[in-house]
């Protein structure tokens, strides 16, 4: 795993050197072992390495065997044996056994439709010195971030936002739609990033850039299958298949020179990849977990029985509330983005704990949920959507306060409350977004914190129009819950989950997640599967649970499904929370960031703080405008400050071709 960055054309050669200096140190905690550039007198292009296979000559950037393509790369991958050996076949000749050199020989070899034979993660940079273009990529569903910018004729491109920052010219300035976008539908809708300007190359595409500008492609969508191509065989008989399937995928993910772990949380998922880790390599397995001193948010004791059945050398780790406060800038710094949750502030703690272990891969369960029907608003839409055929029902809605019996305030929910809530656009069933109308409805209600400037800005313009204008074509004929899964996997999932609390929270701390379930092979399987195949009434993930009957323990399997959450009130509001929360939610900062209403804030602190009771929708309101404010003082005020000498990166290869 590595950081990436460059730009083209180049700039004058010390300055060159230097830029990619700066930009590579802002991102060295993405590859601490190892940095390079390559600069020739039309491209700078470099990266830190976190070193897993080859350790040790892998190294970056990389040549093909007659210099006419240079490599920088973040990420795995998972099938470069199988396409070395294919290429051996055709008569190329390798210099190392890195999967980094298979790219470059199967770019040679196919072109850009090199992209369809990879079963990995990544971000792709390649300079091709014959067509004097710039090849970049991202994997089929963004697991590997890449961002870019166009300023003063230059294209320049980083691993992460930041290291943009240190070229020169680059300002960032908080975008309203962006804002509205992730004030809705919890993350914008790619291209987009939370600044102006400021562009990330959307999953499964690529980018060519060359003296005639920016073209970029799509190599690869979300698979959505109409009625007629759907597999309707029976559960038992898909079972070997799937089997088959995950395990191929997490057996060629254990593919590394430095150990790997796994997450271990308690819930299925996890246990599903621990267990199939332990069936391919039965030796001492790691597990990490987190749990927590709120036994509201704690799922420990489904992670002992998982340990216990798995027999697995666990590190376990106690999560605070001020430790979350504590983190929590530093979170939104690597998130790049502001966050309506505090989830990704442990999953940050819990890579620390395994780089400390001396860990710098980990398989992890993520992906599951979206393929396989696992989030409660699947069901919540099918029960949405059965309501609404006789929406005067009395008992229909009822089924509801079963689906979200964890939450408290279910317990007294008459029929009055649950209309008022969940019946929400309840007969626009047409709508192709029918499935998240209700939670961005919710969601935006948090855009009435916004200053009266942006409330202008942002006047006309609807980010669900947006989608729904979007998707209307694609979802003709598609049936209501591969819509569903189709926005959760390439907005949620892509732009939200893989993001915050994935790729950035691992990497902060130097460690790679890999992820099974996002197999390319294994989501075009379960994308192929029928309703029945993951929901069946309120039991989700029917497929998986029923594969794994007397693999794991019955308690993990039935268990109810509890979404991963974390402490917000808590965290930001005991007598421990650090001063920097007081100071950015202080009417002096509000008014001068100009992103929200002071007035409204104060509200809502006076709300919090005299006691009374908070919803759900308050904790998200606190929690975005606390990160947006501290987003806004990072990036567009730099409060971060500049880098020092003494701190940037030292080049381990340095290849200058400055003629």
């Amino acid at each position: 795993m590595c950081g990436i960055a460059g730009f083209y054309p180049r700039l004058e050669k010390e300055a060159s050197i230097s830029v990619l200096k700066r930009m590579l140190t802002r991102i060295k905690h993405r590859g601490p072992d190892q940095s390079g550039i390559y600069l020739n007198k039309a491209v700078g292009i470099g990266s830190v390495r976190l070193s897993i296979i080859d350790v040790a000559s892998g190294g970056m950037p990389l040549s093909n065997q007659d210099d006419s393509l240079w490599i920088v790369f973040n990420g795995e991958i998972f099938n470069y044996v199988e396409l070395r050996r294919e290429l051996q076949r055709k008569g190329h000749v390798f210099k190392t056994n890195s999967d980094t050199e298979v790219i470059l020989h199967l770019y040679e070899e196919y072109g850009s439709g090199f992209l369809q034979k990879l079963n990995g993660q990544f971000a792709i940079a390649i300079w091709d010195e014959k067509k004097n273009e710039l090849f970049i990529a991202r994997d089929r569903v963004g697991i590997r971030p890449i961002f870019y910018t166009r300023i003063n004729g230059f294209f320049v491109f980083g691993s992460e936002i930041k290291a943009l920052s240190e070229f020169p010219g680059v300002e960032f300035k908080i975008c309203p739609e962006s804002l509205s976008q992730v004030f809705t539908l919890w993350t914008t809708i790619s291209p987009k990033t939370a600044f102006e300007n400021i562009f990330e190359v959307p999953p499964g595409h690529f980018l060519t850039v060359n003296s005639k500008g920016i073209l970029a492609t799509c190599y690869w969508e979300l698979p959505l299958i109409p009625s007629e191509g759907i597999d309707k065989r029976s559960v038992s008989s898909i079972i070997p298949e799937f089997r088959d399937l995950l395990t191929d995928a997490v057996r060629i993910r254990l593919r590394a020179d430095v150990p790997v772990g796994a997450y271990l949380s308690g819930g299925i998922d996890s246990s599903v990849i621990t267990s199939l880790i332990r069936d391919i390599s039965p030796d001492n397995l790691r597990t990490f977990s987190i749990g927590f001193a709120d036994k509201e948010f704690d799922e420990t004791a489904y992670q002992s029985i998982a340990v216990n059945y798995l027999k697995t050398d666990h590190t376990y780790m106690k999560c605070c509330s001020n430790e979350i406060a504590n983190t929590f800038s530093d979170v939104v710094w690597h998130s790049e983005i502001p966050l309506l949750r505090t989830a990704p502030c442990p999953m940050y703690l819990l890579s620390k704990v395994v780089n400390g272990n001396k860990f710098k891969v980990v398989l992890t369960g993520e992906g599951a949920d979206e393929l396989l029907g696992g989030y409660d608003i699947f069901k919540e839409t099918i029960i949405r959507e059965f309501w609404s055929r006789q929406p005067a029902s009395k008992l229909r809605p009822l089924l509801l306060k079963k689906l979200y019996s964890y939450l408290p305030q279910m317990d007294n929910a008459n029929m009055t409350a649950l209309k008022m809530f969940y019946g929400y656009k309840l007969n626009e069933t047409a709508s192709p977004v029918y499935s998240h109308l209700l939670r961005w409805n919710n969601t935006s209600r948090i855009k009435n914190y916004f200053s009266e400037d942006l409330k202008q800005a942002i006047s006309s313009y609807d980010p669900i129009r947006e989608m729904e204008d979007k998707v209307r074509v694609k979802f003709q004929d598609i049936k209501l819950l591969k819509r569903a899964q189709w926005l959760e996997v390439n907005l949620f999932m892509s732009g939200y989950l893989l993001s915050s609390q994935g790729d950035r929270m691992a990497m902060a701390n130097s460690v790679e997640g890999r992820y099974p379930f996002l197999d390319y092979r294994v989501i075009e399987f379960c994308m192929k599967l029928s309703s029945e195949h993951k929901l069946q009434g309120l039991n989700e993930k029917v497929l998986l649970k029923k594969m794994m009957s007397g693999k794991l323990p019955e308690p993990i399997i039935n268990r109810t499904k509890q979404p991963y959450r974390a402490p917000v009130l808590e965290s930001f509001f005991s007598n421990k929370a650090p001063s920097y929360v007081h100071e950015m939610l202080s009417r002096e900062q509000v008014n001068s960031a100009g992103i929200f209403e002071p007035d409204s804030v104060s509200r809502l602190l006076g709300k919090i703080c005299s006691g009374k009771t908070v919803s759900e929708i308050d904790n998200m309101a606190i929690t975005g405008i606390l990160s947006t404010q501290i987003l806004h003082s990072l990036f567009t005020k730099k409060s971060k400050g500049s880098l020092l000498e003494s701190d940037l990166v030292d080049f381990d290869i340095c290849v200058i071709r400055d003629n």
